[in-house]
């Protein structure tokens, strides 16, 4: 499908279709910002693999109030673990769940949405 690595197929669609869904949430265009394969280990290249894979929305209007009030109820009662991250130039909500990782970044300026994040890492065959 999307990997070069059938054990990494089934969790880089899962969290593509994540990442989608929260993209949505926030408007009706997103562009890919990243979307691959990433060696997670650099000391021992060639051994584990993950999917990363990021989008960015311009047209997130009311983007801090759709973040709290929608998405992190949703995903939270999917099983996935939150972690506040914000500073202060944007509000982060950072999710975990089964190895996988993603961020949402809101700008606190604007209508800026970027989201990123990748799958547990799996070993090469």
């Amino acid at each position: 499908m999307i990997t070069r690595n059938t054990e990494l197929d089934p969790l880089a669609e899962d969290l593509t279709a994540v990442i989608d869904g929260v993209a949505g949430t926030f408007g009706s265009s997103a562009e890919r910002t990243v979307e691959g394969e990433l060696d997670c280990d650099p000391t021992q290249p060639g051994r584990l693999l993950c999917w990363q894979y990021g989008l960015r929305v311009d047209d997130a209007t009311d983007a801090i109030r759709k973040l709290v009030d929608v998405v992190l109820p949703l995903l939270e009662s999917q099983g996935w673990r939150t972690r506040d991250r914000s500073n202060p130039r944007e509000l982060i909500a950072q999710f975990s769940r089964d190895g996988a990782d993603f961020n949402v970044h809101v700008s606190r300026a604007g209508d800026g949405v970027a989201i990123v994040g990748s799958t547990a890492c799996v070993p090469v065959p």
